[in-house]
Protein backbone atom coordinates (compact mmCIF):
# COMPACT_ATOMS: atom_id res chain seq x y z
CA UNK A 1 0.00 0.00 0.00
CA UNK A 2 1.37 3.43 -0.98
CA UNK A 3 2.51 5.73 1.82
CA UNK A 4 -0.06 8.42 2.54
CA UNK A 5 0.55 12.07 3.21
CA UNK A 6 -0.36 11.44 6.85
CA UNK A 7 3.10 9.96 7.39
CA UNK A 8 4.51 13.52 7.16
CA UNK A 9 1.72 15.09 9.18
CA UNK A 10 3.34 15.37 12.62
CA UNK A 11 6.15 17.52 11.23
CA UNK A 12 3.65 20.20 10.27
CA UNK A 13 1.08 19.85 13.07
CA UNK A 14 2.42 22.88 15.03
CA UNK A 15 2.32 25.05 11.88
CA UNK A 16 -1.22 23.97 11.07
CA UNK A 17 -2.49 24.58 14.60
CA UNK A 18 -0.76 27.96 14.75
CA UNK A 19 -2.37 29.03 11.47
CA UNK A 20 -5.85 27.74 12.33
CA UNK A 21 -5.78 29.28 15.81
CA UNK A 22 -4.74 32.69 14.47
CA UNK A 23 -7.43 32.44 11.79
CA UNK A 24 -10.25 31.43 14.14
CA UNK A 25 -9.18 32.74 17.56
CA UNK A 26 -10.56 29.53 19.03
CA UNK A 27 -8.26 26.75 20.18
CA UNK A 28 -10.93 24.04 20.21
CA UNK A 29 -11.92 24.82 16.61
CA UNK A 30 -8.27 24.98 15.57
CA UNK A 31 -7.80 21.47 16.97
CA UNK A 32 -10.80 20.33 14.92
CA UNK A 33 -9.25 21.83 11.78
CA UNK A 34 -5.96 20.04 12.40
CA UNK A 35 -7.79 16.75 12.86
CA UNK A 36 -9.73 17.30 9.62
CA UNK A 37 -6.47 18.00 7.77
CA UNK A 38 -5.04 14.73 9.09
CA UNK A 39 -8.07 12.73 7.97
CA UNK A 40 -7.82 14.20 4.49
CA UNK A 41 -4.07 13.62 4.37
CA UNK A 42 -4.62 9.91 5.01
CA UNK A 43 -6.45 9.66 1.69
CA UNK A 44 -3.67 11.23 -0.39
CA UNK A 45 -0.60 9.25 -1.57
CA UNK A 46 2.55 11.12 -0.55
CA UNK A 47 4.11 10.50 -3.98
CA UNK A 48 1.44 12.68 -5.60
CA UNK A 49 2.37 15.82 -3.62
CA UNK A 50 5.48 17.84 -4.48
CA UNK A 51 5.27 20.32 -1.58
CA UNK A 52 3.78 18.68 1.51
CA UNK A 53 3.94 21.83 3.66
CA UNK A 54 2.11 23.98 1.12
CA UNK A 55 -0.45 21.26 0.44
CA UNK A 56 -1.35 20.80 4.11
CA UNK A 57 -1.35 24.57 4.68
CA UNK A 58 -3.78 24.97 1.79
CA UNK A 59 -6.20 22.47 3.31
CA UNK A 60 -5.97 24.13 6.75
CA UNK A 61 -6.50 27.59 5.27
CA UNK A 62 -9.55 26.60 3.24
CA UNK A 63 -11.11 24.71 6.15
CA UNK A 64 -10.52 27.73 8.40
CA UNK A 65 -12.12 30.07 5.85
CA UNK A 66 -15.15 27.79 5.67
CA UNK A 67 -15.39 27.75 9.46
CA UNK A 68 -15.14 31.55 9.61
CA UNK A 69 -18.02 31.93 7.20
CA UNK A 70 -20.29 29.79 9.37
CA UNK A 71 -19.07 31.46 12.59
CA UNK A 72 -19.80 35.01 11.45
CA UNK A 73 -23.54 34.77 12.12
CA UNK A 74 -22.97 33.25 15.56
CA UNK A 75 -20.69 36.12 16.53
CA UNK A 76 -23.26 38.67 15.41
CA UNK A 77 -25.67 37.35 18.08
CA UNK A 78 -22.96 36.81 20.72
CA UNK A 79 -23.78 38.36 24.09
CA UNK A 80 -21.16 41.02 24.84
CA UNK A 81 -17.70 41.51 23.33
CA UNK A 82 -16.09 38.52 21.64
CA UNK A 83 -12.48 37.77 22.59
CA UNK A 84 -10.30 34.87 21.42
CA UNK A 85 -9.87 31.79 23.59
CA UNK A 86 -6.61 32.10 25.53
CA UNK A 87 -4.02 29.34 25.31
CA UNK A 88 -1.18 28.49 27.65
CA UNK A 89 1.92 28.92 25.53
CA UNK A 90 3.98 27.07 28.14
CA UNK A 91 2.11 23.99 26.87
CA UNK A 92 2.26 25.09 23.24
CA UNK A 93 5.73 26.58 22.71
CA UNK A 94 5.32 26.31 18.94
CA UNK A 95 2.74 29.12 19.13
CA UNK A 96 5.12 31.61 20.69
CA UNK A 97 6.50 34.32 18.44
CA UNK A 98 9.96 33.48 17.07
CA UNK A 99 12.51 35.83 18.60
CA UNK A 100 14.17 36.52 15.25
CA UNK A 101 11.03 37.66 13.43
CA UNK A 102 10.00 41.06 14.76
CA UNK A 103 7.58 41.47 11.85
CA UNK A 104 5.31 39.06 13.71
CA UNK A 105 4.60 41.79 16.26
CA UNK A 106 2.80 39.90 18.98
CA UNK A 107 0.81 37.89 16.47
CA UNK A 108 -0.47 35.48 19.11
CA UNK A 109 -1.53 37.99 21.80
CA UNK A 110 -5.22 38.35 22.65
CA UNK A 111 -5.10 42.03 21.67
CA UNK A 112 -3.65 41.28 18.23
CA UNK A 113 -5.99 38.37 17.54
CA UNK A 114 -8.91 40.65 18.44
CA UNK A 115 -7.66 43.15 15.89
CA UNK A 116 -7.52 40.43 13.24
CA UNK A 117 -11.24 39.87 13.86
CA UNK A 118 -11.91 43.19 12.13
CA UNK A 119 -10.45 41.91 8.85
CA UNK A 120 -12.44 40.01 6.27
CA UNK A 121 -11.69 36.26 6.24
CA UNK A 122 -9.73 36.60 2.98
CA UNK A 123 -7.72 39.56 4.31
CA UNK A 124 -6.91 37.64 7.46
CA UNK A 125 -5.78 34.59 5.53
CA UNK A 126 -3.51 36.58 3.20
CA UNK A 127 -2.05 38.66 6.04
CA UNK A 128 -1.23 35.64 8.20
CA UNK A 129 0.13 33.52 5.37
CA UNK A 130 2.36 36.32 4.09
CA UNK A 131 3.38 38.30 7.18
CA UNK A 132 3.50 35.53 9.79
CA UNK A 133 4.15 32.34 7.83
CA UNK A 134 6.26 33.90 5.04
CA UNK A 135 4.46 32.53 1.99
CA UNK A 136 4.80 34.48 -1.23
CA UNK A 137 1.77 36.08 -2.86
CA UNK A 138 2.12 33.63 -5.72
CA UNK A 139 1.92 30.69 -3.30
CA UNK A 140 -1.01 32.28 -1.45
CA UNK A 141 -2.80 32.86 -4.75
CA UNK A 142 -2.55 29.14 -5.51
CA UNK A 143 -3.88 28.27 -2.06
CA UNK A 144 -6.85 30.64 -2.29
CA UNK A 145 -7.38 30.30 -6.03
CA UNK A 146 -6.84 34.03 -6.53
CA UNK A 147 -4.42 36.05 -8.64
CA UNK A 148 -1.15 37.41 -7.25
CA UNK A 149 -2.51 40.93 -7.72
CA UNK A 150 -5.69 40.16 -5.77
CA UNK A 151 -3.67 38.71 -2.90
CA UNK A 152 -1.38 41.72 -2.85
CA UNK A 153 -4.39 44.02 -2.64
CA UNK A 154 -5.90 41.97 0.21
CA UNK A 155 -2.58 42.03 2.03
CA UNK A 156 -2.23 45.79 1.56
CA UNK A 157 -5.72 46.44 2.92
CA UNK A 158 -5.04 44.20 5.92
CA UNK A 159 -1.74 45.93 6.74
CA UNK A 160 -3.36 49.36 6.43
CA UNK A 161 -6.18 48.40 8.78
CA UNK A 162 -3.81 46.94 11.35
CA UNK A 163 -1.48 49.94 11.17
CA UNK A 164 -4.41 52.35 11.64
CA UNK A 165 -6.04 50.49 14.52
CA UNK A 166 -3.27 48.75 16.42
CA UNK A 167 -2.61 50.32 19.81
CA UNK A 168 1.03 50.82 20.74
CA UNK A 169 1.44 49.18 24.11
CA UNK A 170 4.56 49.12 26.27
CA UNK A 171 6.77 46.09 25.75
CA UNK A 172 9.16 46.32 28.71
CA UNK A 173 8.99 42.93 30.51
CA UNK A 174 10.00 44.39 33.88
CA UNK A 175 7.23 47.00 33.78
CA UNK A 176 4.72 44.38 32.70
CA UNK A 177 5.70 42.14 35.60
CA UNK A 178 5.33 45.05 38.03
CA UNK A 179 1.82 45.80 36.83
CA UNK A 180 0.80 42.16 37.04
CA UNK A 181 2.10 41.90 40.60
CA UNK A 182 0.15 45.04 41.47
CA UNK A 183 -2.96 43.55 39.93
CA UNK A 184 -2.51 40.44 42.04
CA UNK A 185 -2.55 42.65 45.13
CA UNK A 186 -5.98 43.87 44.07
CA UNK A 187 -7.23 40.32 43.69
CA UNK A 188 -5.68 39.00 46.89
CA UNK A 189 -6.02 41.87 49.40
CA UNK A 190 -8.26 44.43 47.72
CA UNK A 191 -5.73 47.27 47.39
CA UNK A 192 -7.95 49.45 45.20
CA UNK A 193 -6.21 52.70 46.07
CA UNK A 194 -3.04 51.25 44.62
CA UNK A 195 -5.03 49.85 41.71
CA UNK A 196 -6.33 53.28 40.70
CA UNK A 197 -2.78 54.60 40.57
CA UNK A 198 -1.88 51.82 38.10
CA UNK A 199 -4.56 52.83 35.56
CA UNK A 200 -4.54 55.42 32.81
CA UNK A 201 -7.40 57.90 33.04
CA UNK A 202 -9.08 56.44 29.95
CA UNK A 203 -8.40 52.79 30.80
CA UNK A 204 -10.68 50.31 29.02
CA UNK A 205 -11.93 46.97 30.35
CA UNK A 206 -13.31 44.45 27.86
CA UNK A 207 -15.09 41.44 29.41
CA UNK A 208 -15.95 38.18 27.63
CA UNK A 209 -17.98 35.79 29.74
CA UNK A 210 -18.35 33.23 26.97
CA UNK A 211 -21.55 34.73 25.60
CA UNK A 212 -23.49 33.34 28.56
CA UNK A 213 -26.48 35.08 30.08
CA UNK A 214 -25.68 36.81 33.35
CA UNK A 215 -22.05 37.43 32.42
CA UNK A 216 -20.61 40.94 32.13
CA UNK A 217 -21.22 42.25 28.62
CA UNK A 218 -20.44 45.99 28.82
CA UNK A 219 -17.13 47.54 27.82
CA UNK A 220 -16.09 49.89 30.64
CA UNK A 221 -13.97 53.03 30.34
CA UNK A 222 -12.37 55.25 32.96
CA UNK A 223 -10.65 54.62 36.28
CA UNK A 224 -13.74 54.69 38.49
CA UNK A 225 -15.86 52.38 36.34
CA UNK A 226 -13.06 49.85 35.92
CA UNK A 227 -12.09 49.96 39.61
CA UNK A 228 -15.69 49.50 40.77
CA UNK A 229 -16.12 46.57 38.41
CA UNK A 230 -13.01 44.85 39.76
CA UNK A 231 -14.24 45.41 43.32
CA UNK A 232 -17.47 43.68 42.35
CA UNK A 233 -15.59 40.80 40.74
CA UNK A 234 -13.55 40.31 43.91
CA UNK A 235 -16.64 40.30 46.14
CA UNK A 236 -18.46 37.76 43.97
CA UNK A 237 -15.47 35.46 43.49
CA UNK A 238 -15.40 31.99 45.10
CA UNK A 239 -13.69 31.88 48.52
CA UNK A 240 -11.13 29.32 47.35
CA UNK A 241 -9.83 31.52 44.54
CA UNK A 242 -6.14 31.24 43.69
CA UNK A 243 -4.21 33.61 41.44
CA UNK A 244 -0.95 33.13 39.58
CA UNK A 245 0.99 34.55 36.67
CA UNK A 246 1.26 32.27 33.64
CA UNK A 247 2.29 32.60 29.99
CA UNK A 248 -0.89 33.06 27.98
CA UNK A 249 -0.67 33.76 24.26
CA UNK A 250 3.01 34.54 24.56
CA UNK A 251 2.58 37.11 27.36
CA UNK A 252 2.61 36.86 31.16
CA UNK A 253 -1.01 37.13 32.28
CA UNK A 254 -3.09 36.40 35.36
CA UNK A 255 -4.98 33.15 35.73
CA UNK A 256 -7.50 32.80 38.54
CA UNK A 257 -8.54 29.27 39.46
CA UNK A 258 -11.26 27.95 41.76
CA UNK A 259 -10.90 24.40 43.08
CA UNK A 260 -8.14 23.91 40.52
CA UNK A 261 -10.31 24.86 37.55
CA UNK A 262 -9.81 27.99 35.39
CA UNK A 263 -12.13 30.77 36.58
CA UNK A 264 -10.94 34.02 34.99
CA UNK A 265 -8.07 35.07 32.73
CA UNK A 266 -6.87 38.68 32.95
CA UNK A 267 -4.66 40.20 30.24
CA UNK A 268 -3.30 43.71 30.75
CA UNK A 269 -1.62 46.13 28.35
CA UNK A 270 0.18 49.30 29.37
CA UNK A 271 0.94 52.73 27.96
CA UNK A 272 3.69 54.80 29.63
CA UNK A 273 3.89 52.38 32.54
CA UNK A 274 0.17 52.37 33.42
CA UNK A 275 -2.56 49.92 32.48
CA UNK A 276 -4.53 51.15 29.45
CA UNK A 277 -6.42 47.97 28.51
CA UNK A 278 -7.72 45.03 30.53
CA UNK A 279 -9.20 41.99 28.83
CA UNK A 280 -11.11 39.68 31.15
CA UNK A 281 -12.12 36.25 29.85
CA UNK A 282 -14.27 33.71 31.70
CA UNK A 283 -16.91 31.03 31.26
CA UNK A 284 -16.79 28.43 28.51
CA UNK A 285 -13.97 30.35 26.80
CA UNK A 286 -11.68 28.64 29.34
CA UNK A 287 -13.05 25.11 28.96
CA UNK A 288 -10.04 23.92 26.93
CA UNK A 289 -7.45 25.68 29.11
CA UNK A 290 -5.24 22.95 30.57
CA UNK A 291 -3.42 23.86 33.78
Amino acid sequence: MAESLASHFETYRPLLFGLAYRMLGTASEAEDIVQDVYLRAREVPAAQVKNVKAYLTTIATRLSLNRLQSASQQRETYLGPWLPEPVLTTHLPELANPQDQMILHDSISIAFLTLLEKLSPAERAVFLLHEVFAYSYREIGEMLEKSDAACRQLGRRARQHIAANRARFDSNPADHERLLQGFLQVVEVGDFAGFLAMLTEDVTLVPDGGGERGAAIRVLRGQQSVSQFMMGVRKLSPPNLEAKIVSLNGRPSILLTASGKPFVVICVYAVDGRIALIQLIAGKKLAHLYI
